[in-house]
C-alpha cells in the first residue's frame, strides 16, 4: 500500500520520537508499504528551519536526503491537481501545508499517516 507521511511523522520517525504510535511506526516500516513524502512537507521543513523553528544537527538537505534514501522514502510532486483541490476543501484544517496533504491524499488515493485530529474530518484514510 501506499502511504502519504504528514511532515511531522517523517521527522518523528527519523529522529525515532516517542511520540510516533505503534501504529504509525509499524505501517511505515511494513516492507509491503511504500511511503511518499510530499514535496510541501520538504517546503515546510525547509521554511521552519530557516526560521529557526525546526533545529536539526546537520544540513537540511544532506541530512533529508540521506534519510530518505536509507527509509526507501520516496518523496510526492506537487502536482496541479493537489493545488486545484486545496480550493475545494472545507476549512477544518487552516494550515496551507496540511491543506496541500490532505488534497494530495485525496487525489493520489493515499492513506495519509498523521497525529493530527483535524485530518479526522476529510474524506480521506487516516493511519494514527
Amino acid at each position: 500500500m501506499k502511504l502519504l507521511l504528514d511532515t511531522h511523522i517523517l521527522l518523528w520517525f527519523l529522529a525515532g520520537d516517542l511520540r510516533l504510535s505503534k501504529s504509525s511506526k509499524d505501517s511505515i516500516e511494513k516492507a509491503a508499504n511504500q511511503c511518499y513524502i510530499s514535496d510541501a512537507s520538504l517546503w515546510e521543513i525547509s521554511i521552519k528551519q530557516s526560521l529557526g523553528k525546526l533545529k536539526l544537527a546537520e544540513p537540511f538537505d544532506v541530512k533529508l536526503t540521506e534519510a530518505l534514501l536509507q527509509n526507501t522514502i520516496e518523496t510526492l510532486p506537487i502536482a496541479k491537481s493537489h493545488i486545484f483541490k486545496v480550493s475545494q476543501l472545507p476549512w477544518h484544517h487552516r494550515d496551507p501545508f496540511d491543506r496541500l496533504l490532505l488534497a494530495a491524499s485525496m487525489i493520489e488515493d493515499m492513506p495519509i499517516v498523521t497525529n493530527d485530529p483535524a485530518y479526522l474530518h476529510y474524506d480521506v484514510k487516516v493511519i494514527q
